[in-house]
């Protein structure tokens, strides 16, 4: 059913009112695969009135939308997710050429997405409000009565990053429009064709013109112009916490409030490993943690706290784990768990990352070799609190070790972070591990587990510059995405 939309080295269009439509710039930005350098396609560059029609037509659509009966939208997202189901092997397909996902990661985002956007079907259509007495108030009677609803904010600014741009542009749709939002999607420029390709399956599930409309080209050209525009009533934004102050500094040079926004931003998510913690479990955990693509996401385990007691035995189980499972090459092979970082920029950081921790008396356990994007799964010991590595967020598959003599420490390293996104803490305790949890300066704490984004009903939220607000778990993220309206029913005395 897709494969009229998904051609090798396509020029794909933006989409306005379920037209795919090419700019007047007459300019395209390539999508280069980084296992190979071959071009998966080209996305237009649009300016910047390109960019304003097209808000104005979700704006305009949002209008009608917002009055659209639920079950209406229920059935649109259900089909919707029974086309995904119907082209796995070819949306599989496109991720791993695109962003150089593993075969069988690509394959978890493609299903646990048709399964996301199901979910959030059946979680809008539970979206109801409440009937409120005036007598439940001290010293009032029974005089009025209060309507309280959930309605929609406007035009959504959806901003999902390179790393699941199928998974995360997902639900950023689909929990706006459930909840009679509009949406204006903003795909990366790196897997950016995948985010596309969602357009044109919404389309073919019967989504409204102006419903879902998607805008394409530079950040420095498209990016302030949309985040400042004022028919924009929410960003909702996965990414850099670079990025994000830089879209914050923009919002406040304009003359109104701001719109909502929700930031999903980095982590320096800390695995803390107590001395007497499942020592197999720990390692297994934290290996998944810190090398499942290759280390490239939010909630990658990026630093164990390990407690100095059983550091050796818990890095010879880590060692001999990392060495079988994450075995480097072309993640089209389905043996293969790790293949390249997304480009030679962010390569070469990882490497200057790992030149400086061992500057510093860092000792490599394994790994360390680059070639290119390619970056073996790297495990260093006795990072040093004075490098990069210890605080700096690499997003690759590198794993830094710092002992610690207690709990106490590991819970003050943790907290120093500019980042609090997630955290992790094993140990057979109960009581200390919620007593580690209660410490934590983090949106999410696992206890015996990897951080992660999921389940998807789940909340997901992050403090300090790893972001604010609820942006994914279906029914947080509807909430995040509408507004309270109260209507009062006085009763009158005749």
């Amino acid at each position: 059913m897709l494969d009229h939309f998904i051609k090798k080295g396509k020029k794909y269009g933006y989409l306005k009112d379920n037209h795919w439509l090419e700019s007047s710039s007459g300019e395209v930005m390539l999508s280069i695969s980084p296992i190979n350098n071959e071009i998966v396609g080209y996305m237009q560059k649009m300016t910047t009135s390109e960019v304003d029609e097209t808000i104005k037509s979700s704006k305009l659509a949002f209008s009608s939308w917002k009055n659209q009966p639920m079950n209406i939208r229920v059935q649109i997202l259900k089909k919707a997710s029974r086309i995904i189901f119907d082209n796995t092997a070819l949306i599989t397909a496109l991720i791993i050429k695109e962003i150089a996902k593993p075969y069988n990661e690509a394959l978890d985002e493609v299903i646990r997405t048709a399964d996301l956007i199901s979910f959030y079907a059946d979680e809008g259509s539970r979206m109801i409000g409440e009937v409120l007495t005036s007598d439940l108030f001290p010293r009032y009677t029974k005089s009025k009565t209060a309507i309280v609803e959930r309605v929609p904010l406007g035009v959504i600014l959806s901003i999902p990053p390179f790393n699941y741009p199928f998974n995360e542009s997902a639900p950023k749709i689909v929990g706006a429009i459930i909840s009679g939002n509009t949406v204006v999607l903003k795909p990366p420029s790196q897997g950016g064709i995948t985010a596309l390709l969602l357009g044109e399956i919404f389309k073919l599930a019967g989504l409204p013109d102006g419903v879902l409309n998607i805008i394409t080209g530079d950040s420095s050209v498209i990016g302030d112009f949309a985040v400042s525009h004022t028919d924009i009533a929410g960003i909702n934004f996965t990414g850099s916490t670079k990025t994000a102050l830089h879209i914050q500094k923009t919002l406040e040079k304009g003359n109104r409030l701001l719109p909502l926004l929700l930031m999903g931003l980095g982590g320096k998510d800390a695995a803390i490993v107590l001395e007497d913690s499942d020592i197999k479990n720990a390692a297994l955990n934290i290996a998944d943690g810190a090398f499942t693509y290759s280390g490239q996401r939010c909630t990658a385990i990026k630093r164990v706290l390990l407690q100095d007691t059983i550091a050796d035995l818990f890095l010879r189980e880590l060692k001999n784990i990392v060495l079988k499972k994450y075995i480097l090459g072309n993640p089209n092979d389905k043996s293969i768990n790790m293949g390249p970082v997304i480009n030679d920029k962010q390569a070469e950081y990882i490497e200057s990352l790992v030149n400086d921790a061992i500057s510093k008396k860092a000792v490599v356990i394994c790994g360390g070799q680059r070639s290119g994007r390619y970056i073996e799964a790297t495990i260093l010991d006795h990072v040093s609190l004075d490098s990069k590595l210890a605080w700096e967020e690499p997003f690759g598959p590198v794993l830094p070790i710092i002992r610690v003599k207690n709990v106490t420490d590991a819970i003050d390293i943790a907290n120093k972070s500019e980042y609090g996104l997630q955290s992790s803490v094993f140990t057979s305790n109960i009581d200390t591990a919620f007593e580690v949890a209660e410490k934590l300066e983090v949106g999410v704490v696992q206890i015996n587990g990897k951080d992660s984004r999921g389940p998807d009903n789940f909340p997901f939220n992050g403090v300090k510059n790893s972001g604010y607000g609820n942006i994914q778990g279906a029914k947080y993220l509807i909430e995040s995405l509408t507004k309270l309206k109260t209507t009062v029913v006085n009763k009158i005395n005749v």
